[in-house]
């Protein structure tokens, strides 16, 4: 899954925790690159709990839970998006781009 505000893609982590966090954005589990950590407030973009006010929410089996303080969070839904931060056509531009690449013929 890439970051839902760069569109970078995530890279095998090194050992340890990883530096990438989890939010809920839209009604959807996202990811937040480090680079996109630095700044503003990062968290600005991201659902809230209504309860506890918190950004720790998780998507798990088509339910948002917050990790605050366990409410079961009900939080409104979008449809998929085709933009530049990941969604299906930016994907399929990616794969397309990299197959170019490495099924180009070689220079004579």
């Amino acid at each position: 899954m890439p970051c839902y505000r760069c569109g970078a893609r995530q890279t095998d982590p090194v050992r340890g925790a990883s530096p990438w966090k989890r939010g809920v954005h839209l009604g959807g589990q996202v990811l937040v690159c480090p680079d996109c950590q630095q700044g503003r407030d990062w968290t600005a973009d991201l659902d809230r709990c209504p309860q506890c006010g918190s950004t720790m929410l998780v998507r798990a089996l088509g339910q948002t839970t917050c990790r605050g303080c366990a409410a079961v969070v009900e939080v409104p839904s979008a449809p998929p998006s085709d933009d530049a931060a990941g969604g299906p056509a930016a994907l399929s531009d990616e794969v397309a781009r990299a197959l170019e690449r490495v099924l180009r013929a070689p220079p004579a």
